[in-house]
């Protein structure tokens, strides 16, 4: 228990630390802006290639893997269908905000919790993840969006376009292809990526931490705890059922789990702003998800390493 304790306190120490910066206004909202673009398409990429290009991907069932994620999230839409169908009948902006929060994950919590607690073996299984999981919920959230919200922004073309200039995504088939094909970095490269590297994880925590708006939280609503609900506490029992029923264990599975405990991601806010989400009730579940993670996360990796691994 300590020592997952001792692993997410850093990082939702940094998240809070990147508040505080935002909160006194240092240094300025506009550097905050730069500096999250600049970690979303230079510092993740580097430390994606960096460590794929370099890792061991033997032992690894990729398929059952990935197919458990994604069966996960195919249940997790199925039953907010249903309950959105059947019991609150919800508006569609507010709805397509609640499923964002259900299904997404924040990437830079995702991979700086990862690595305090599995390492680079298990940052290499989070990035295999990350490969099929980051396209599969653009196209999941999108669809949603375009049964909902109506959105005419929303073609075929737009969602392509979105995935393939995604930064992390060409990172991980960088990075994986070189391994896979056994091709080695000019060693001044490898050195320059591994000190980018070293910098994406802080900065990107920051960044989350400078996103948070804790005015948006006042006004408790049934959207906001149905959305609370089921990605803290439902996903990560339906990615645990679903993971042990396609054989998935050891750290694919700790992994697998710790993915679907996640907070939701950041950038679901800007997805809502485009294509017509409930852009206040986005932000709360953004922001609440996040603060009450660290203890959600406590529970679900303590209960799985006691009774699962």
């Amino acid at each position: 228990m300590e020592n997952i304790l001792f692993a997410l306190l850093p990082i939702f120490l940094l998240i809070s630390l990147g508040y505080f910066f935002k909160s006194i206004k240092f240094p300025n909202e506009e550097f905050w802006q730069y500096a999250d673009k600049f970690t979303y398409y230079v510092l993740f990429p580097s430390l994606l290639v960096y460590k794929l290009s370099t890792a061991s991907l033997d032992n690894i069932d990729g398929f059952n893997f990935v197919s458990s994620a994604l069966i996960a999230v195919l249940m997790a839409s199925v039953l907010l269908i249903l309950i959105n169908k059947f019991m609150f009948f919800f508006d569609g902006a507010s709805f397509t905000s609640i499923y964002q929060g259900s299904v997404r994950f924040n990437t830079y919590v995702f991979l700086a919790l990862t690595d305090a607690i599995y390492g680079d073996s298990g940052l290499v299984v989070a990035a295999l993840l990350m490969t099929f999981l980051i396209p599969s919920l653009n196209i999941f959230c999108i669809t949603i969006f375009s049964m909902y919200a109506s959105s005419d922004k929303i073609t075929f073309n737009s969602v392509l376009k979105s995935i393939i200039k995604n930064p992390l995504i060409i990172a991980c088939l960088i990075g994986g292809g070189m391994n896979y094909f056994d091709i080695s970095l000019f060693l001044p490269f490898e050195k320059t990526l591994s000190i980018l590297s070293s910098a994406a994880l802080p900065l990107g925590l920051l960044s989350v931490g400078v996103g948070l708006h804790l005015a948006h939280i006042k006004e408790v609503k049934i959207e906001l705890f149905t959305s609370v609900f089921i990605k803290l506490a439902l996903f990560p029992a339906l990615i645990l059922f679903s993971g042990i029923s396609m054989g998935v264990g050891g750290l694919p599975l700790m992994v697998l789990v710790l993915f679907g405990a996640m907070p939701t991601a950041s950038s679901a806010y800007i997805l809502a702003r485009e294509l017509g989400g409930d852009l206040k009730l986005m932000s709360a579940i953004i922001t609440t998800q996040t603060l009450l993670s660290i203890i959600t996360i406590s529970v679900i990796l303590m209960v799985l390493e006691e009774y699962f691994v």
